[in-house]
């Protein structure tokens, strides 16, 4: 009996206790990032939480990508689910169509009362969240697009001269041939396959990924990356691979951590990859723009955005979502903004935060980082190139990786495996069409 009434004592003491009332209210925030981008994120996230008193983030990591978005899927139907979810792009038709899983970030400011303009952001990185109105649906958060990656000290090696251009893929060609010859093990290598080799190559050629406005016109869209445009790279990719020219590491960022040890001397990457090779590399390291095909008119457009966006989960209390406006609002100030562009690589998000950047004199301390801004900003985005909004994109990824991947190893024609990508995605798109009417 004794023990029974100490402890009614201390919960009443609990209940009277003037810090009870004002118990912040916990956010919960999965993300996809590990190694240094994930102890940045934490670094975002600490800095949030000491500068007022109302609202705790609780970040956590929840896997990969796919497997961030898989989880955030369960959880909901669970019932369990976060107030905030990092989605990789390839996610946003699913988010967009997942009917009553999501609260729309301008309606989640808007209720809070906090100010928020979805013209502060850059036009290539706004155009793929907002809906047809303009309205933002998500919160871009870490944008990226791909660029070249060089071993400065390999090319010396192999006598490539500073000069070499490397601009297009025609003249990538002789470059190859003079690292294989002079011994290099990986001249040139790539992570995130689909992405860069045939997403952003339609885009900075202004070809069509797919119909509709790659998907943004409707779920009708059918898949056409199987042009001219397409197969002629992937076939050349092909033809570099049989040479031991291009070194195929596997489809996600493998290849990564075998430009950071300084093996392979070119990397077609993200933006993003920035953080770990500045971190990482014993070696001299350049950026260039990712190359393009000279003979193409118009070429080069602009590449499209990869990352993530952060979406807002339905089901929570009202209190919750003011948390959610304020952090979220942190997370696009100009200065924090400015300082995860410089410590990422990934793209300044805002107008704002690209600016101080430059008045910061961060571009003339560090050459090549503003390429990826430039690389998207120069030109505006077209039908062909602000983004791909597709359903099942996940999926339809999977199958583009396999068939590249029976054209480096030489079982299949680029046309043959472009066209038997087109035709088993397009089936999944026609399921997406029909489950979302």
């Amino acid at each position: 009996m004794k023990n029974f009434a100490l402890g009614a004592l201390v919960a009443s003491s609990a209940l009277l206790s003037p810090f009870a009332a004002f118990a912040q209210t916990d956010i919960q925030f999965w993300h996809a990032f590990t190694g240094r981008l994930g102890e940045l994120v934490d670094a975002q996230v600490a800095q949030f939480n000491a500068s007022q008193s109302d609202y705790k983030v609780v970040a956590n990591y929840k896997g990969n990508y796919s497997e961030t978005l898989n989880a955030g899927i369960a959880a909901f139907r669970a019932g369990e689910q976060p107030d905030i979810l990092m989605v990789f792009e390839v996610g946003t038709a699913t988010m967009m169509a997942a009917k009553g899983a999501i609260k729309p970030v301008y309606q989640v400011m808007a209720d809070a009362g906090v100010p928020f303009n979805a013209d502060d952001y850059i036009g290539a990185v706004k155009g793929y969240y907002t809906d047809t109105d303009g309205k933002m649906l998500s919160l871009p958060f870490n944008s990226s697009t791909p660029v070249l990656w060089v071993n400065r000290d390999l090319l010396d090696k192999a006598g490539v001269a500073k000069d070499a251009d490397l601009s297009t893929w025609e003249s990538i060609g002789p470059v190859l041939d003079k690292l294989k010859a002079a011994g290099v093990d990986c001249p040139m290598t790539t992570a995130w396959q689909s992405w860069i080799q045939l997403e952003n190559l339609s885009a900075y050629h202004n070809v069509p990924f797919a119909s509709k406005e790659n998907g943004f016109g409707g779920l009708d869209t059918e898949l056409e990356f199987n042009g001219p445009v397409q197969v002629k790279h992937i076939q050349t990719l092909g033809d570099w691979a049989k040479k031991g020219e291009f070194i195929y590491k596997g489809r996600r960022n493998e290849g990564g951590a075998d430009f950071r040890a300084g093996s392979c001397a070119l990397f077609t990457e993200s933006s993003a990859g920035y953080a770990g090779i500045k971190a990482e590399a014993k070696f001299n390291f350049e950026v260039h723009p990712l190359p393009y095909w000279s003979d193409v008119a118009g070429a080069p457009q602009n590449t499209i955005i990869g990352g993530a966006s952060l979406w807002v989960m339905a089901g929570k209390p009202a209190e919750d979502y003011k948390g959610v406006a304020e952090f979220l609002s942190f997370l696009s100030s100009p200065e924090v903004q400015a300082k995860w562009h410089q410590d990422t690589g990934y793209l300044p998000i805002t107008k704002a935060a690209a600016d101080l950047t430059r008045e910061q004199g961060f571009y003339k301390a560090n050459p090549g980082t503003d390429v990826a801004v430039i690389q998207m900003t120069t030109k505006e985005p077209t039908g062909n190139s602000k983004g791909i909004r597709l359903g099942n994109f996940d999926q339809i990824r999977s199958i583009i990786d396999e068939e590249l991947e029976a054209v480096w190893s030489g079982d299949k024609t680029a046309q043959d495996a472009l066209d038997t990508a087109v035709t088993r995605g397009n089936q999944l798109l026609r399921r997406f069409e029909q489950a979302n009417r």
